[in-house]
């Protein structure tokens, strides 16, 4: 069952680390976002497959927004 990966901080999207069709372990980053120049991963809420990224690097996200998913 697909499951959203959400960013737990608004930030930019300062590197997508995976692609769709990555398979990814808990705990895997996924994308890295900066925040008040710090670089914060966003990791992977379990095991799985991305099957779609939903930003690109350089886009605003907020707290709560669905960067990617993961089957």
């Amino acid at each position: 069952m697909p499951e959203d990966v959400k960013a737990h901080i608004t930030g930019v999207v300062f590197q997508i680390t995976s692609k769709a069709g990555d398979t990814v372990a808990e705990g895997d980053p996924v994308i890295v976002l900066e925040s008040m120049k710090m670089e914060i991963p966003v990791e992977a809420p379990r095991a799985g497959v991305v099957r779609e990224i939903k930003v690109a690097e350089g886009q605003t996200v907020q707290e709560g927004d669905t960067v990617a998913v993961i089957d």
